[in-house]
């Protein structure tokens, strides 16, 4: 399960940056986006999709959590 930062571009969207794969993409849908919690079914512009359970209340960003990749 690796950190990972989330931080907002300049045009208001997420990026998900993991530092040990110095991989960074936009994040296009996360599965819970709610005043009350944030997280879930995360999935990037390139495709790949991870999982953070969902955080109550929702994060301020930039920050950092821990994923796991989702399966299937």
């Amino acid at each position: 399960m690796p950190n990972v930062m989330i931080r907002k571009n300049d045009s208001g969207g997420l990026l998900f940056y993991v530092a040990k794969k110095d991989m960074e993409e936009t994040i296009a849908s996360v599965e819970t986006d709610t005043s009350d919690a944030w997280g879930g079914a995360v999935e990037l512009t390139d495709g790949s999709r991870w999982y953070i359970d969902p955080v109550s209340p929702p994060p301020s960003f930039p920050t950092t959590l821990r994923f796991k990749r989702a399966e299937g």
